[in-house]
């Protein structure tokens, strides 16, 4: 505690040993960063770029590889400067802050998951309804949905965190998550509760409603032409295949805190690694590729 600020600060346990290959960690880290901004960026600006992108399906894209890049932008900066620092220490206002973002913008993925799902069930099911549907006020209502409720739900926790009174300083865990309130002296079963119930409406909901709709459409198109059910898979297949891989992710993550004594420590690290690294790296190469109308204007 620095008494002239008032500023709580907590060490960092990282679960690695940085002291023989610090530069290395570094460089990996900073390749990473760049190349996550790079990847998402790039297709983010073909489809702002390119009349023939602006359509909802695209637009969602758009959204969720911009919600890479701030995730990643709220994580990097402090990772590189812990890898950089002999003595890993964050303010326990700034660790607090980075348990908020991190957790909104994840929750955030799931709702635009959603959204992109709900496009193609109307797309593919309702065809006839999809212009008046999906119009542009809706797609704003859903991109904002989809950003502000998970924050307006995370700031009560987040809340509660800052005034929480703390018996630990020593946070394990690479990134600032929900081992927060293991540093806590009381934990209310009012807060797991709440918790509870921000992961069913912007996880365990989300989740049910796309696998509905993805449903709906495979149903759909099982009966119809060899043409229709190549087109729904051509663009339902990548979202599939990013849902599956995020939800896996973020499964995970929760197990391990859960039942973090039960694991051996590399296992937090790798989880906190796969969901740092691969997953904003796995989006845009998805789309990339297996989106025809982006991977024509990417090979340009």
């Amino acid at each position: 505690m620095d008494n002239n600020l008032n500023i709580t600060y907590i060490t960092i346990d990282a679960y690695v040993e940085l002291d023989k290959y610090r530069f290395v960690y570094f460089v990996i880290m900073f390749t990473a960063y760049i190349l996550i901004i790079c990847s998402n960026s790039t297709i983010v600006c073909l489809i702002v770029i390119h009349k023939n992108l602006h359509e909802p399906m695209y637009i969602f894209i758009a959204a969720l590889l911009l919600n890479s890049v701030f995730y990643s932008t709220a994580l990097y900066p402090k990772i590189l400067f812990d890898v950089l620092s002999e003595k890993q220490i964050i303010s326990y206002l700034a660790c607090v802050f980075q348990y908020y973002v991190y957790y909104t913008l994840a929750a955030s993925e799931f709702l635009l998951l959603t959204a992109m799902s709900y496009d193609r069930y109307v797309s593919i099911c309702k065809p006839l309804q999809y212009p008046t549907i999906m119009r542009k006020t809706n797609i704003c209502i859903l991109l904002v949905v989809a950003w502000i409720l998970p924050a307006g739900q995370f700031a009560v926790p987040a809340a509660v965190s800052v005034d929480a009174e703390l018996c630990s300083f020593n946070f394990k865990g690479i990134t600032c998550n929900v081992r927060i309130h293991t540093l806590h002296c009381n934990i209310t079963e009012a807060l797991y509760i709440y918790g509870f119930v921000c992961f069913c409406n912007l996880v365990i909901l989300p989740v049910l409603f796309i696998l509905f709709t993805y449903i709906r459409i495979f149903i759909i198109t099982y009966r119809s032409g060899r043409e229709v059910r190549r087109k729904a898979a051509q663009t339902c297949l990548p979202h599939l295949i990013v849902l599956i891989n995020f939800s896996c992710l973020a499964s995970f993550d929760v197990l391990v805190v859960q039942m973090e004594t039960n694991f051996p420590k590399i296992v937090p690290l790798i989880m906190s690694l796969q969901i740092m690294l691969y997953h904003p790296l796995f989006n845009p190469i998805i789309y990339g590729l297996k989106m025809k109308e982006i991977y024509k204007h990417l090979r340009k």
